[in-house]
């Protein structure tokens, strides 16, 4: 079983920012240093992504592809997506959304990923900014509590 770190978008954009965030960056070190998994999740790449090219920012793209070449990177796979799907429909029902009906919802497609590497046999944690949406799905925590 491996412990596997997902980042969230917040966490991502931190430290992956061209002029660093010193915490954040020490906190990405230790982790590393500990033999800590730490992935980039196809949907915080999009999320992060997306704002840097509408505001065209290059220095912060490529700093962007050096950080998910530098850890790993989880790709989205189509049982994701169902899974997704599946999350954001219990959410409404029991209502408790974690975003606007007409919104994507990466926080419910970042659960469903943290729950297939949970059923692949992982522990899995997301670091996050922002835990109250995805803490009814998964394990996730303030990106600088965990260590």
């Amino acid at each position: 079983m491996s412990r596997i770190i997902l980042l969230d978008a917040g966490p991502l954009g931190m430290v992956s920012h061209p002029r660093g965030n010193q915490a954040a960056s020490e906190w990405l070190a230790n982790l590393l240093w500990r033999g800590m998994a730490v992935y980039v999740p196809e949907i915080a790449d999009y999320e992060v992504r997306r704002e840097l090219l509408r505001a065209n920012k290059s220095r912060g793209l490529q700093r962007l592809d050096e950080t998910k070449d530098r850890l790993g990177y989880a790709p989205l796979t189509t049982d994701t997506m169902l899974r997704a799907a599946e999350l954001w429909a219990r959410a409404r029902r029991t209502g408790r959304p974690t975003a606007d009906d007409a919104a994507l919802d990466a926080d419910v497609i970042l659960a469903a990923q943290a729950q297939m590497l949970v059923e692949e046999g992982n522990e899995v944690i997301i670091a996050t900014t922002n835990v109250r949406h995805l803490s009814p799905l998964v394990d996730a925590r303030v990106w600088s509590a965990i260590s």
